[in-house]
């Protein structure tokens, strides 16, 4: 009951697991060992729930993996507090990673990753609310929110994973790197998912989210620049004054099909994997980093 209660309810059953994944695998990669990272790992899928269980509160969405979202479930005041939680919780995870004998000083430069990462984080989000309606918003400001609010924390489990394991600082960069790549190629294919009546299916979430909260993700951002003006209007209206999401949703794919928006997007995506992969061959060719490499294939989306 109680806290652990919304606790559970929140992280099990889990999702992708990448981000643990991340951390685990990034550790085995420079010869760290399993049971000293566990709990990190843990601690980093905690604080990317509690980031969900804001997320869900701030975008009014009532859905999360296909059944009710905590807030829902709970009340938004308990998700609320569970998510501050589970924040903490990351930090808390580093102190039992010190008593199963990792030393204090790779503790303290996880410690100082997660924290700048957990900053990040926040900018981001904020950004991403500050952004909402802007059609006019550049693509370079859109990817530079998506590393923010997304990548930051891959990037960051590739890091700490790689410090706690014992890495030098070449290989915790590199593999920080991949991090962000794939966090970059990760956001913009749940951009699009949205727009793809098949995907949107499989998503587990509502796929008018975006459309709601007048999200001007990177496939609308790419419409919208290369729209006729008729196009562009229709555009607008969809995002900005249409009262019905789904008829906004269907308006929008439209234009997405005629401009091209989202062979782009998933271009722009399959590049940001590209990057990522190619970051792996200056390692060591090895079962370790063999999975570091699936990983990229965690992003693709679920249909």
């Amino acid at each position: 009951m109680g806290l652990d209660a919304v606790h559970r309810y929140a992280m099990i059953p889990p999702g992708k697991l990448l981000r643990p994944l991340l951390v685990l695998h990034a550790a085995l990669t420079v010869g760290g060992e399993l049971g000293a990272v566990l709990p990190a790992a843990v601690g980093i899928e905690g604080a990317h729930v509690g980031s969900l269980l804001h997320d869900d509160i701030i975008d009014r969405d009532t859905q999360r993996r296909g059944r009710a979202a905590v807030h829902t479930e709970f009340g938004p005041a308990q998700a609320v507090v569970a998510g501050n939680a589970l924040f903490f919780s990351w930090f808390a995870a580093l102190s039992e990673c010190s008593r199963l004998g990792v030393p204090a000083d790779r503790v303290e430069r996880a410690m100082a990753v997660q924290a700048e990462a957990g900053v990040a984080i926040c900018r981001g989000a904020f950004d991403e609310l500050a952004m909402r309606g802007d059609l006019e918003l550049g693509v370079g400001a859109y990817v530079a929110m998506a590393r923010a609010k997304t990548a930051v924390l891959l990037a960051a489990a590739c890091r700490v994973g790689a410090i706690l394991g014992g890495g030098d600082a070449p290989t915790t960069e590199l593999l920080g790197d991949f991090g962000d790549h794939l966090g970059i190629c990760f956001q913009i294919r749940d951009d699009v998912l949205p727009y793809d009546p098949i995907a949107a299916r499989a998503m587990g979430k509502p796929s008018d989210s975006d459309v709601r909260n007048r999200r001007p993700t990177l496939p609308v951002l790419i419409a919208h620049r290369r729209a006729d003006p008729e196009s562009r209007a229709a555009l607008r209206h969809a995002l900005l004054d249409e009262t019905e999401p789904e008829l906004a949703l269907c308006r929008i794919r439209a234009v997405l099909e005629r401009t091209g928006a989202l062979d782009t997007a998933h271009a722009m995506a399959d590049d940001h994997a590209r990057r990522a992969r190619e970051l792996l061959t200056r390692l060591p060719a090895t079962a370790h980093v063999a999975h570091v490499r699936a990983l990229a294939l965690l992003t693709r989306p679920a249909y």
